[in-house]
């Protein structure tokens, strides 16, 4: 079984005393493959050396994270992009809109993801997209500058069933991980109506560990129990669930990686 984690951020400093510990058990239960997505010029460099240290499993991504959007968010996006003509990423992420934490940059936010995604369009990279209590906004922004060339990801998907149906409509797939595995969670009964061709796995690590770890610092080998509840939900095997999942990541992000090469 090959799983392919779109979403982790292993180069924090939760990470820092077993980090090798951590990746060594992923790769014992089938996570190949590590996608890391960026949030602000206090981590790229972290980002950066980790995934020279694991290049044949890391692959970095470059973008300003939303919550990171403040009064010098001009002066950061002037770091991403100076990263982003000089080295090669898988994607442009994580970017988007959080109205959950504070929203008094949300005009600065909106600014700074149309921004990102048009040099995605430019560069053919995917976005990954981060929108906490804002999809119905992304949505919007998207229809206003265009979803022509643009591709990408709803990471950590927390919308309805309707907007988890327009992002597949319009060639977007959804971001699962360990919240759907929570008791309240409503995903489940999105999942099971939408296209299996527009799901991917991912688990936040550290963030958002899954039912039976939750309150502990999340890793990447814990995405397998997002990947059996996906089993229990399209009511196949654990191994067809990864390799549906699997698949759709190496389709939306093989541009700029080996993903291809991935036998699954």
């Amino acid at each position: 079984m090959k799983i392919i984690d779109t979403h982790t951020h292993l180069y924090l400093s939760e990470f820092e005393e077993d980090l090798s510990k951590v990746v060594e058990e992923a790769i014992r239960v089938g996570v190949s493959k590590f996608l890391l997505p960026a949030i602000d010029s206090t981590t790229h460099k972290h980002l950066l050396s980790l995934t020279n240290s694991y290049p044949e499993h890391f692959y970095p991504m470059m973008g300003l994270h939303p919550t990171s959007v403040k009064e010098n968010y001009m002066d950061e996006l002037a770091i991403v992009h100076h990263y982003l003509t000089n080295h090669s990423f898988v994607a442009i992420g994580e970017v988007g809109i959080d109205l959950y934490w504070d929203m008094t940059f949300e005009k600065q936010q909106v600014k700074a993801f149309k921004i990102q995604a048009q040099w995605a369009r430019e560069m053919g990279l995917p976005i990954v997209v981060h929108s906490r209590n804002s999809t119905e906004v992304i949505l919007q922004v998207l229809e206003e500058i265009g979803y022509k060339g643009l591709s990408g990801v709803f990471h950590c998907f927390n919308g309805t069933l309707e907007q988890a149906l327009e992002i597949a409509s319009k060639g977007f797939y959804l971001g699962i991980g360990g919240v759907i595995t929570y008791k309240n969670s409503s995903l489940s009964s999105i999942v099971a109506r939408v296209p299996r061709d527009f799901v991917v796995v991912e688990t936040d690590a550290p963030y958002l560990p899954p039912v039976p770890h939750r309150g502990k610092r999340n890793q990447p080998a814990w995405i397998k129990y997002t990947v059996n509840k996906l089993a229990e939900i399209w009511q196949i095997s654990p191994e067809e669930a990864a390799g549906i999942t699997t698949a759709n990541a190496i389709r939306l992000f093989q541009k700029n990686c080996d993903l291809s090469k991935l036998k699954l």
